[in-house]
């Protein structure tokens, strides 16, 4: 596609006009680098498909360069968004790299653009779905773990502030304090640990339990009957409706190497990569959950005391949820602060209503 201007484009460009020209081309030049960056780490059709929405990143980018002409020489770098972009691309090329070009294809102005063709503004919105596409790649690749360390964190930093508050509204001693949030620490991460193992290797073995089992059948289906058998039937309960089912068992059985037909017609893998290994899953859990439940323990380690010590270890547990939640929404793909509050709002709650118990336990005891 040659970069033409196009009809609306105005003859006398006003310095506003020129100035965001300049944007939308250093911005096109610093996508197609994160692009090429991330298809540096990968191999085969994910390399092939991060090629091409960098060469079509590049198409944008001479589209606003021929409309700046000699002006073009002198673009700087693009928004401190899209360099923050580049600079994940570079050094980690991961699915969260990958979840935040979406939300930057998502967030695309050529739509609204007078100066952008609309094949650009297509362009973008097909570029959201190919993005959309290798993120889902990532997340199933990474979803077991990640999700056993995110709950892991969650659960440690929530519980653990809850727990070390309801003793403190209870007017327990630091000593106690501290025995409290280590006990706390040490029993939940043993517990998510071993709670992860258990669930994620009954998740496996249920799949490979459900798995179709193809190891006979170059032995069995060559002396099967062409007209009489019950392999329509294998493919009725696989959940086939009946007429095609009773079609694929004729082809199958009537090819050159039914057992090859068949097997091609399994669904490859048992799903057990999507959600991890169990080992795995419980270290990343145990240590995830030990890290958040840490925390707030971290001001009464270094020996700060009373209301200093709560604050403390409030504000960092906040501010650990809000990391947590904001990671969450990029690799989910929705809005990365809405997420975050979220967190907060939760952790706080929780805490909260912890500490309100422990008070009236403690008054009522007392």
């Amino acid at each position: 596609m040659d970069p033409t201007p196009p009809a609306s484009s105005p003859s006398d460009p006003s310095p506003a006009d020129r100035k965001r020209w300049r944007r939308m081309l250093a911005d096109e030049r610093e996508e197609s680098k994160v692009y090429r960056d991330l298809a540096g780490r990968r191999t085969g059709d994910e390399r092939e498909i991060l090629l091409g929405l960098a060469d079509a990143e590049e198409r944008h980018s001479d589209h606003w360069a021929h409309l700046l002409g000699s002006d073009a020489a002198a673009i700087g770098r693009g928004s401190l968004r899209m360099r923050l972009l580049a600079f994940l691309g570079r050094r980690f090329g991961s699915v969260f790299v990958l979840a935040l070009a979406q939300r930057a294809e998502t967030r695309s102005p050529y739509r609204g653009d007078a100066d952008a063709t609309p094949a650009m503004a297509a362009d973008e919105r097909i570029h959201e779905e190919v993005v959309r596409g290798l993120a889902v790649r990532g997340r199933a690749r990474v979803s077991g773990t990640f999700r056993a360390a995110v709950f892991g964190a969650n659960d440690g930093l929530i519980s653990n502030l809850s727990l070390v508050l309801g003793v403190i509204g209870g007017g327990a001693s630091r000593t106690t304090i501290l025995l409290t949030g280590i006990a706390g620490l040490l029993s939940g991460a043993l517990s998510m640990g071993a709670g992860e193992f258990v669930s994620v290797r009954s998740q496996r073995e249920l799949l490979a339990a459900s798995a179709p089992d193809t190891s006979d059948a170059r032995t069995i289906l060559p002396q099967l009957d062409v007209d009489a058998n019950e392999l329509a039937l294998v493919y009725r309960a696989r959940g086939i409706p009946a007429e095609e089912a009773r079609r694929q068992a004729e082809e199958v059985l009537r090819s050159n190497d039914p057992a090859a037909d068949v097997e091609a017609t399994t669904p490859d893998g048992d799903g057990s990569d999507v959600i991890g290994t169990s080992v795995g899953a419980a270290v990343s859990s145990f240590l995830f959950f030990a890290t958040g439940a840490a925390v707030p323990i971290i001001p009464f380690v270094v020996g700060l005391q009373g209301v200093t010590a709560v604050v403390v270890s409030a504000v960092l547990v906040g501010l650990a949820l809000m990391l947590t939640g904001a990671t969450v929404g990029v690799l989910s793909g929705g809005p990365p602060l809405r997420r975050a509050l979220r967190q907060l709002a939760i952790g706080a709650g929780a805490a909260a209503v912890t500490y309100g118990l422990g008070t009236l336990f403690g008054a009522a005891l007392g």
